[in-house]
Formats: C-alpha cells, sequence, structure tokens
C-alpha cells in the first residue's frame, strides 16, 4: 500500500508560510490573509509533498477535503517557488458532479448551472483527461442546455470507457496528478530553463473553496492591477464581468471598466463601495508583498473576494518605475530593488523594441548580434544607405558580411543584416558599438548582389527598397513594417543605475571609438573608456582618401608626409574624448588591422581612388593585390605593423601625447593609457616600448610640459597569455581582448561559427556561444594563468577585459570573482555591465 502524503495545511492568518516550502502563490495569499483581507479558505500543499507524490505516493484527498464542506467546489492553483516559473492553468469548480448540479439548478437557475457544469466537464476532460477536443464540437455548437451537459458526459464515458468521475476525492487525485505530470513536461522544463530555473524547480498547489461569481444577486469576477503595464504609473486598470468566473471578464464584451470611463460603464459607478474597497485592498497588499500586484478578485452578492494575487503585469520600462517608487515610498530598499532587475531586461530600455501589439510574419532567423528593432528599405551598399538617410528614409543594410569600408553607411543606416558571422564579426561588434540593431548569419536568406534582392528558404522576393523589420534582440527577420516602441533611458533609469553602481565594486568602462561613441558611453555611466580603436577613425571621407595616399606611398618619406596630415587629426579627435571623459581614464590602442581593409574592393571605388591619387587602375589593382594575405587576421597587423612600419605608431603616439598637454593647459588632468594590440612576445612589448618612450621625450622637450602616461599590451594571443610574467615586468596593464583569444584558442573564425553555433550549442558540444559568454574552461584559464604569472612579477598589475565578454553578465561575474580591475564593453551595454557586477556583489 501506497504512503499517503498529508504534508499540506489549512491557510489561516497565523499559518507559517515560506516561499520555499509552499510556492510564491501561497506565499502571497498568506500575506493578504495576514491583514485580514477576504482570502475564501484554503488549502496549501508544499513543494516536498508534490515531490513525494512524484515519487509514486499517494494523495491524502480525504484529509484535504476535510477542510471543505460537502456542497463546496473548489479550484486548484500551482504554485511554483519562483511566479516566474510559469505552471499549469488553473482548474475551477473541482467537486461539482451530478448532485451538486441539481442543487445548483435550484438555487443559481438552471441556465447559470449548466454553464457552470458543462465548463468543468469541458475542462476536466480537455485538460486533466488530455481528449481531443475536436470531440465536443456538437456541444460547443450549440446554446448550452440540460441536453448538452448528457451530451458531454456521454461522449467522456464513450471515450474514456468509464462514466465521469463523481467523487470530489477521484476529481481532486485526478487533476492533482495531472498538474503535477504538466509541470514536468518536457515542455515545461524548456519555458522554466529560459527563466533560469534549476533542472529541480519546485511547486506547491493551492486548493481553494469556489466563491462561484454567480447567484440571483450581484456576483461576478475581475481582474485588476493598480499601474499603467507600459509605462509604470498610478493607475486602476483591468475589468469585471457580472456572472462570471476566472479571468472571463477580460474577453466578455459587456464587461464593466474598474474606473470610470467615457467608453461605457464602470465598477466604480456600479458599485462605489466595492470599488474603493478593492482599491484600499490593492494600496494594503503593496506594503505587505512590497510589490505591484494583479489581483483576481470575486464578487459575491455584493461581497469583495480576493482570489488570487500576481505580480502585475509590467514591461521593462514600468518595472524600474514601479522598483523607484517603492524605495521612495520606504517599502523596499535600493539593494532589494537592484537585485530584482535581471541585467539583460535593461536592453529593452536602451533600444526600440518590436510593439508586443504588432503583428509580423517572421521570414527567418539568424543570430541576434546587437540588441533592438529597425525597420526600413533594403539597400546593398552603404553609399546606398548615405543617399536614402539624405532623403530621410530608413534603410536596412544588407551585406554578405560587413568590413571596415562599411562604417560609414552604418552611421546612416537603421540596421544590419548580413548572411554571414557570428557574435564577434565586424557587423555584429560595429553595430553593437553604434547601438544598432543587428542580425548576423541569417544563412537561411540568399542574397543575390547582381540582382539586386533576397531569397528566402521558402522562395520569397525582397527587391532593394523593399521594406522589412529586423529584431537584433531575438534574431528575428520579419516582412514589411512593423510596430516599434521607442526606448526610454529616463530620469528613473539613471536613478536606479546610480543605484547599482553603489553597490558595485568592478569598474566599467566602454569600447568607443570616436568623440560621438565615447558621449554615448559617458552618458550611460562609463567611468573610462577601455578601449579606443585608434583605426576607426580614418573611414571618415576626408580621412580615408589620405590613409590610402599613405598606404600608396613609395618610400618612407613619402609616407611620413601622408602621416603628418593624418596627425593633427588624430590629435583633435584625442583632444575631444579628453574632454568628454573629463578626467576618466582612457586607454588607445594603437592601429590594428591589416592595410589591405583600407583599400577599395569594387572597381567604382578604385577608379575613383586612382583620380584622387593619379595613379592608373592597374596601380591600385596590384598594390591591393601586394597588401593581400591568405589569412589577414594572424597576418600583417597590431604590433607587427607597428615594427615593420614604424612611423604609423609614431604618429599615433605623437598626435596622443600632444593632445594630452593641449589638455593639461586646459586645466585637465590626464594619464593617457597606449595599449599594443597583437603581442606575442616580450621582444615586440621593449621595442615598441623604446620607440614610444622617445616621442614622449621629443614632445616633452618640444612644449616644455612635463606628463606621465601608461604603457601595456591587449592579450589576444594564447601565447601572450602564457608569457604574461615576461610581458608584465614592461607594462602597466594587460588588457585581453577576448574576442580573438577566443577565436584564437578555439581555431575558430569569429566570421563564420554563425554557421554552425546554434547546432553546437543545441546537441551541446557547447554549453554556451563561447563568443557570447566567456568560455570559463579553456579561455577563462588562459586568462587566471596570466593573472597569476603576471601579478607574480608584477604586483600592481592592472587587468581588464575588452572583448564583448565584457557586456555579457556571466562573464563579468568571472572577471569579479578573478579580481580583474575593470570590463569595457560597448557604450549601449554599459547599464547591463554596471547592473551585472552590482548582482555579484549583491550575491556574495
Amino acid at each position: 500500500m501506497k504512503k499517503v502524503v498529508n504534508d499540506y495545511i489549512h491557510l489561516t492568518s497565523q499559518s507559517e508560510v515560506k516561499r520555499t516550502k509552499f510556492g510564491a502563490r501561497a506565499r502571497r495569499l498568506f500575506l493578504l490573509k495576514s491583514m485580514s483581507m477576504p482570502v475564501p479558505r484554503a488549502v496549501l500543499l508544499s513543494i516536498d509533498a508534490v515531490r513525494k507524490i512524484q515519487s509514486g505516493k499517494k494523495i491524502d484527498t480525504k484529509g484535504i477535503l476535510a477542510v471543505f464542506n460537502e456542497q463546496e467546489m473548489f479550484s486548484i492553483r500551482a504554485s511554483p517557488e519562483h511566479w516566474d516559473w510559469g505552471g499549469p492553468q488553473t482548474i475551477l469548480n473541482v467537486g461539482l458532479n451530478d448532485v451538486k448540479f441539481s442543487t445548483l439548478k435550484m438555487t443559481l437557475g438552471e441556465t447559470a448551472a449548466v454553464k457552470l457544469y458543462l465548463r468543468f466537464i469541458l475542462s476536466f476532460s480537455i485538460d486533466i483527461m488530455r481528449m481531443d477536443e475536436h470531440l465536443f464540437e456538437d456541444v460547443l455548437s450549440e446554446e448550452p442546455t440540460d441536453s448538452s451537459v448528457a451530451l458531454a458526459l456521454k461522449l467522456y464515458e464513450d471515450e474514456m470507457l468509464s462514466p465521469f468521475p463523481q467523487s470530489p476525492h477521484d476529481q481532486l487525485e485526478q487533476v492533482l496528478n495531472s498538474m503535477i505530470g504538466a509541470w514536468s513536461s518536457t515542455t515545461a522544463r524548456i519555458l522554466r530553463k529560459a527563466h533560469n530555473a534549476p533542472e529541480n524547480a519546485g511547486v506547491g498547489f493551492v486548493i481553494q473553496c469556489m466563491v462561484m461569481g454567480l447567484g440571483k444577486r450581484e456576483s461576478g469576477s475581475g481582474i485588476v492591477q493598480f499601474i499603467n503595464p507600459l509605462d509604470g504609473s498610478k493607475q486602476v486598470t483591468g475589468r469585471y464581468l457580472s456572472q462570471s468566473q476566472g479571468r472571463d471578464a477580460l474577453e466578455g464584451k459587456s464587461s464593466l471598466f474598474l474606473t470610470k470611463d467615457a467608453r461605457g460603464r464602470s465598477l466604480e459607478e456600479h458599485m462605489p463601495e466595492v470599488f474603493e474597497q478593492l482599491c484600499k485592498f490593492g494600496n494594503d497588499a503593496r506594503f505587505i508583498t512590497k510589490d505591484e500586484l494583479e489581483l483576481d478578485f470575486t464578487i459575491d452578492g455584493k461581497k469583495l473576494w480576493l482570489l488570487d494575487a500576481a505580480p502585475a503585469r509590467r514591461s521593462a520600462r514600468a518595472a524600474i518605475k514601479v522598483l523607484v517608487d517603492l524605495v521612495q515610498d520606504e517599502i523596499i530598499d535600493k539593494n532589494t530593488a537592484v537585485k530584482r532587475v535581471e541585467p539583460r531586461v535593461i536592453t529593452e530600455l536602451l533600444h526600440p523594441q518590436l510593439s508586443p501589439l504588432a503583428k509580423s510574419e517572421v521570414i527567418c532567423r539568424g543570430v541576434a548580434a546587437s540588441p533592438g528593432a529597425a525597420t526600413g528599405q533594403i539597400v546593398f551598399s552603404s553609399k546606398m544607405a548615405q543617399i536614402l538617410a539624405l532623403k530621410e528614409k530608413p534603410s536596412i543594410l544588407v551585406k554578405l558580411e560587413t568590413g571596415p569600408e562599411d562604417i560609414r553607411g552604418m552611421h546612416f543606416t537603421k540596421g544590419v543584416l548580413t548572411e554571414r558571422g557570428g557574435m564577434t564579426s565586424h557587423a555584429a561588434v560595429t553595430a553593437r558599438g553604434l547601438g544598432l540593431p543587428c542580425i548576423v548569419g541569417a544563412n537561411a536568406l540568399k542574397i543575390d548582389l547582381k540582382e539586386k534582392r533576397i531569397i528566402t528558404k521558402t522562395g520569397q522576393t525582397f527587391n532593394e527598397y523593399d521594406f522589412i523589420t529586423i529584431d537584433g534582440t531575438s534574431g528575428k527577420v520579419i516582412s514589411g513594417k512593423t510596430d516599434l516602441v521607442e526606448p526610454a533611458f529616463n530620469d528613473g533609469l539613471k536613478t536606479f543605475l546610480r543605484w547599482a553602481e553603489q553597490i558595485a565594486n568592478l569598474t566599467i568602462r566602454a569600447n568607443a571609438d570616436t568623440p560621438a561613441d565615447v558621449t554615448v558611453a559617458r552618458n550611460f555611466g562609463a567611468k573610462g573608456i577601455g578601449l579606443c580603436r585608434t583605426e576607426q577613425m580614418f573611414f571618415e571621407d576626408d580621412r580615408l582618401i589620405v590613409m590610402r595616399e599613405m598606404i600608396f606611398a613609395d618610400s618612407n618619406k613619402e609616407r611620413k608626409v601622408a602621416l603628418e596630415q593624418l596627425l593633427p587629426m588624430q590629435r583633435a579627435d584625442f583632444m575631444k574624448i579628453f574632454k568628454i571623459m573629463d578626467g576618466f581614464p582612457v586607454c588607445i590602442r594603437l592601429f590594428d588591422p591589416p592595410l589591405h581593409e583600407f583599400l577599395p574592393r569594387e572597381r567604382q571605388e578604385m577608379l575613383e581612388l586612382a583620380e584622387a591619387l593619379d595613379l592608373s587602375v592597374s596601380n591600385i589593382i596590384e598594390r591591393t593585390k601586394e597588401l593581400s594575405e591568405f589569412n589577414p587576421m594572424l597576418g600583417m597587423r597590431g604590433v607587427r605593423l607597428g615594427i615593420t612600419l614604424p612611423e604609423i605608431y609614431e604618429m599615433q603616439v605623437r598626435a596622443i601625447f600632444e593632445a594630452t598637454v593641449l589638455a593639461q593647459k586646459s586645466g585637465m588632468l590626464i594619464v593617457p593609457e597606449i595599449m599594443i594590440p597583437l603581442v606575442s612576445t616580450q621582444k615586440e612589448v621593449e621595442l615598441v616600448k623604446v620607440s614610444i618612450e622617445s616621442t614622449a621625450n621629443a614632445v616633452k622637450s618640444e612644449t616644455g610640459t612635463d606628463f606621465k602616461y601608461k604603457y601595456g599590451v591587449m592579450v589576444e594571443t594564447p601565447r601572450a597569455s602564457l608569457r604574461a610574467g615576461d610581458i608584465a615586468k614592461s607594462v602597466s596593464f594587460l588588457s585581453f581582448g577576448t574576442n580573438d583569444l577566443t577565436q584564437m584558442t578555439y581555431g575558430l573564425s569569429r566570421d563564420d561559427a554563425g554557421r554552425f553555433m546554434r547546432d553546437y550549442v543545441a546537441k551541446e558540444v557547447f554549453n554556451e556561444d563561447p563568443f557570447r559568454t566567456l568560455d570559463k574552461d579553456g579561455v577563462g584559464e588562459l586568462l587566471l594563468l596570466a593573472r597569476d604569472r603576471g601579478r607574480g612579477q608584477n604586483p600592481i598589475l592592472s587587468l581588464s577585459v575588452c572583448g564583448e565578454h565584457g557586456g555579457d553578465p556571466t562573464s563579468i561575474k568571472f572577471c569579479c570573482e578573478a579580481g580583474f580591475n575593470y570590463v569595457s564593453c560597448s557604450p549601449y551595454r554599459v547599464p547591463i555591465a554596471i547592473l551585472a557586477a552590482a548582482h555579484y556583489e549583491l550575491g556574495k
């Protein structure tokens, strides 16, 4: 004989109801009960009891039903430990049978009783016994009568080969077993996992006496919450429907508004005393539960009952507003407010999002590379994006993949869609820096550049200038225009982020390359620039031609003439950046990419360059071939370029130092940080260091001004991590460029990984995309090894991560645990990083 499970309690105002034992729903109902609010009698089945039932033990239905009298029915609601873990839908009117049906016909009238019993029969048959809904088509197609009930009961018996259960004990046992089974289903586990629920996530149940909401006196049911779900402002919203149960009010055409409304009748006018009482309960509940709630209520003969309480529905914008108000009303403290918001939620507040009310046709999915949504006309070139922008028409730039020559066009487009690429491809990194929605790796699309069209797997064709919408948050590509919700970096969010900053110990800097990017970073709370990629400054039209002139120079002398034209441009940019950051540190990475990236790819661009430089097109083609490499990302770039063509670094370093002198003379305290990319050996570090010291001494002598600077390297190769002890002797800091370090450690092309990454994650080859979340076991071990060896030789060595992992909450936790000094990420991810760093401190 199976052992009977009796781990349940009768809910009273004196009960001890903990969320971890009975679930979040049970806990909220207890809090309402403890305030003497009208909550119907209920039994709470514990999470442990459910686990015992799952293991095969029997439910003590006799003990549970002893709380209710023989004529009462009851509802069963799931009570998961955390409200956002979901759960099986509520079942109403359990315990209803033929005998009670006969009684209800006398007390409620035949029409109400028939609707009630029929509702339960269908709910039990379809939701609990998993019968096909189509079996009841004849029942659903006609006006409910006594014969409808008889037909439904017969259909049940014919299908199940046994009569509809009449015993409340049997009904209770079957409903609970079915709901427990639904909680354990594969689909339910997958949905919970999306909300970070553990594999053994627990659920309890609330078995509550039914308040009918039906009767000859005024009765009904409704839903209410006390905030606007979009912005969090104070507003009573919801509906009430006379002679109804559950959530019928949300669908009923004759439902009343709750407050006075020009569109129709309201509960406030119909039953002002009940409305006033409902508002009072809502306000009191806010204080006792420390949250804004959505209340399910029933009116039975003009008496108000509260059946259920859940966190009020709210957008990310509303959630921040609610928390700020709760802190200002001294209901919760700042730490609690910060802990309640997941870092990724902040994304919704910084970028346009798809309207939740909009209907859309998804034509394909790709890698969600940069969050936010955008609608625009398809264009296949950066030049066309600029042309449409001048006409004030939005565009979506569609490419096989982007390169440095597309950066200008990306400033003019609303979003970027590429067929190739992964999380750290050029398009992805640049788009995140610009705050531009971006989808990469959309290889379900075929991009036909010759015909200027894209073709989906289903054969749909979209031509240039057709409208599409991309959602860089989900990776969806959508046909046509779609309504968007604009971002809201308002005072409430700024206040909330200030609280997070006060809690976090890890410094958050930004990867920003231009004065415009730096301004965005500073506004979002960055406490410095952790990566200023100087080559990005050269892609403006007036600079690009000079840069190309330098590349085509035949001698060092000619090269220096071109560089002398770039010097004042770089100096002016650095001066602007120093001014914007106003004393916060700025880490400037010297030139990194291979030179061929600055050369034209299309023949028309080659012709224009030939005219500008007074060369033949064949000269342009020949020089382009000379600079091309089999694997340019592992070729003549970074420090290798700086050592081979030292005049490039000399010009950049001089521009930094001259800007530093000008900044100091204007009253700013600046200590620039100069970073060398793609280092592998200590000798590389020493050679560049000598050159920088020579330039620094020259500028000091020329200007008569002393200044300080810091020198460090960007660790992007496994060898640099392994030899960090040697390198640390010559530098002030190591900043890990985890994009390239991940690429080299795995032997993965970050531009091509998107083709198979989803399959690898789905098949659990990788737990996560290593370009999205830091690989703690492999790349992370290199970081820790470099930390130990580096600080072993230089105890005050500063350590940081400046790859895109610097904006990933899981990776930030790793950096906090490892004792790093700061992380640096795209400007639009700075608020996310601030909040993630605060969460780490609160979770210690």
